[in-house]
């Protein structure tokens, strides 16, 4: 029995118990006016994320100090790790990326599509998420659709 305990003791000591219960950390930066970025906060909050919210009146500055494509800007910025995540990307793309670890600066929703996480109003069509890729690009890959 003593080598049992000394075995689980030895064994909690090589797997800390913090990487188990321990919230991903993300910043969101959005306009202070935006309501829907708040919802989304919310959305990833009680998804496991602990976010905080920072408002700026210069999101293009964000979005450009991440190299994103006008054309896949979304409604807010938040970065978690090494990713950007613009829009309303879904808690499962994200967790998808922050487990896989693609080589990838991250995924976008463009605009503000109805019906997507922290957006009120219903979905109209199946909303698509793209890779942010390294090198530019013309036409997004789709990384997911929900």
């Amino acid at each position: 029995m003593k080598y049992f305990k000394k075995l689980i003791f030895t064994a909690l000591l090589a797997f800390p118990l913090s990487g188990f219960a321990a919230e991903t950390t993300a910043t969101l930066y959005k306009n202070p006016n935006c309501g829907c970025c708040s919802e989304h906060a919310k959305y990833l909050e009680a998804n496991g994320f602990d976010v905080e919210v920072i408002d700026t009146n210069d999101l293009a500055e964000i979005k450009a100090e991440h190299d994103v494509p006008k054309k896949l800007y979304g409604c807010h910025s938040t970065l978690i790790g090494d990713y950007i995540f613009e829009g309303h990307v879904d808690a499962e793309s994200i967790k998808q990326v922050l487990e896989d670890k693609p080589s990838i600066k991250g995924l976008s929703v463009p605009g503000m599509p109805l019906g997507s996480p922290g957006m009120g109003g219903e979905k109209q069509e199946p909303i698509e998420v793209y890779t942010l890729t390294l090198q530019p690009t013309d036409s997004p890959e789709v990384y997911a659709t929900y």
